[in-house]
């Protein structure tokens, strides 16, 4: 587990690309049977990518997190980006098809991760943060996420948010999860921006072809930076940052948050004509 500290506002804005980079982007989720894991000290946040192959792959929690169990002060949802996976948790499985997600509660104690194909091998994209109490276990189905379509044409960003941890769609303690998906001839996301102080944020970039990017917009407002983000990479975004990005075509993004509250209109909106 790779741990990361948390960056102060004040110093980012000397930043070079490479310290940016160091700091906020996260590379090689997805490797062959390997569980990568990234600790923030941001909200206490883990990003992790799980992609078993010819293994089955259990989540441990490491001396990291000084736990007797990955879980045992922590909640955890989890999308499945690749080909069709099983997830099994304390003995019980769940199917996890392309683009579903899953809860998973404070206190459960033995989770494995294996793909039904390692020809078409499963990637699992886990958000994980701590937990006051324990929720039950729930299987979203891509198919059963609330669907918020927004944005426009005229605009370059008409896509559909699809929130699977979200509070009109299931309990957790603080975690929120979903997929926005752009549509074609849309590139920009999360623009006009905004920030929310009371909570952090990580966004993973896929459904990129290999010579597509997307620039993704940090900072302060009016110290704004960029990130070059390749697919299936993830950004940290702290609570005072933008997090905004335009690709060279369309693509998805998962994006993650937790902190002091699950409001999604408790934000801080920032008019396009006053950034910098």
């Amino acid at each position: 587990m790779e741990v990361r500290q948390a960056s102060n506002a004040k110093d980012v804005k000397y930043y070079t690309t490479e310290r940016l980079r160091e700091e906020f982007h996260i590379a090689n989720l997805f490797t062959k049977d390997n569980v990568r894991m990234v600790y923030s000290h941001i909200d206490r946040i883990i990003t992790a990518g799980i992609m078993p192959v010819c293994q089955t792959l259990q989540l441990e929690a490491g001396k990291e997190l000084a736990a007797d169990y990955f879980l045992q002060r922590r909640e955890m949802g989890c999308i499945n980006i690749g080909g069709k996976g099983i997830i099994t948790v304390d003995g019980k499985e769940y199917e996890m098809n392309p683009r579903d997600g899953m809860y998973i509660g404070m206190g459960n104690k033995e989770i494995t991760f294996r793909s039904v194909d390692e020809n078409a091998p499963a990637k699992f994209y886990v958000s994980s943060c701590p937990a006051h109490t324990s929720y039950p276990i729930v299987k979203i189905d891509i198919t059963k996420a609330k669907k918020v379509p927004c944005g426009s044409v005229e605009e370059c960003n008409k896509r559909v948010i699809n929130q699977y941890i979200h509070p009109e769609v299931i309990k957790s303690c603080q975690l929120a999860m979903g997929l926005t998906q752009l549509e074609i001839g849309s590139n920009w996301n999360t623009m006009p921006c905004h920030t929310h102080d009371r909570r952090m944020e990580v966004y993973l970039y896929l459904d990129m072809g290999e010579n597509d990017v997307v620039f993704h917009m940090m900072g302060e407002p009016t110290e704004t930076r960029h990130i070059i983000m390749h697919n299936e990479e993830a950004v940290i975004s702290p609570s005072w940052s933008i997090h905004s990005g335009v690709g060279t075509k369309n693509y998805s993004f998962i994006w993650a948050m937790c902190g002091e509250n699950q409001e999604f209109t408790d934000m801080d909106h920032i008019q396009t004509k006053d950034l910098l």
